[in-house]
């Protein structure tokens, strides 16, 4: 960067992307200096060396936030493990299940794992029955990465959000609470309507006595 730089000549990109033509390193970094601004090389393998006048403090805060978005974005999405046993009872199923699917609305994988004992073993269509029932709880918001397999004494099948269906199903549920809403307000209308009419027919039997 800037007077670090050995190349004799270099291919010249301005501030704007606009592309300047070779130039002596001299007469770029005059150009550069010029404009407050510094002399980067951006691909000194080329030939010859490409560099661009920049903003170098700018752009190396704008590279360390992209890094840290991308951190950020890789380490909120995991993979989350819940544990059944075939031999589950309905309020443990019904617990574990919940956390399922929160798990797959804040968007991360799910991976569910059932643990076979002694005797269980001999019954792995207990696990599939098991892996059945996960399935159908969590409906179309989830798809299936992984599928079932047996490893050892242990069942496992991994779930991920699936985007398109859970729009699909957001979009559903407020189209359906719009018409819930506009039938109780047409209700609401025909029963004041109704109440109008029987105050109206009270008043009616009142003056004809």
């Amino acid at each position: 960067m800037n007077d670090r730089i050995r190349s004799r000549e270099v291919r010249l990109i301005g501030p704007t992307g606009d592309q300047l033509g070779i130039k002596a390193v001299p007469d770029a970094l005059r150009m550069a200096r010029g404009l407050e601004l510094d002399l980067v090389e951006v691909a000194p393998n080329a030939n010859p060396p490409v560099c661009r006048i920049m903003d170098y403090g700018k752009f190396k805060y704008e590279e360390g936030q992209k890094a840290k978005e991308a951190r950020k974005k890789s380490t909120n999405v995991s993979v989350k493990e819940v544990k059944y046993r075939p031999k589950i009872g309905k309020g443990d199923f019904d617990t574990k299940t919940r956390n399922v699917i929160r798990f797959i609305e804040e968007g991360h994988k799910v991976k569910i794992t059932l643990q076979f004992r002694g005797r269980e073993m001999a019954h792995p269509e207990l696990g599939s029955k098991i892996l059945d029932d996960v399935l159908e709880a969590v409906g179309p918001a989830a798809k299936v990465d992984t599928q079932a397999r047996l490893e050892g004494r242990s069942m496992s099948m991994t779930l991920s959000p699936d985007k398109k269906a859970q729009e699909a199903m957001k979009k559903a549920a407020a189209e359906a609470e719009r018409e819930a809403h506009a039938a109780q307000a047409v209700d609401e209308a025909a029963s004041e309507q109704s109440e109008g009419a029987s105050d109206a027919e009270d008043e009616d039997v009142e003056d004809g006595s």
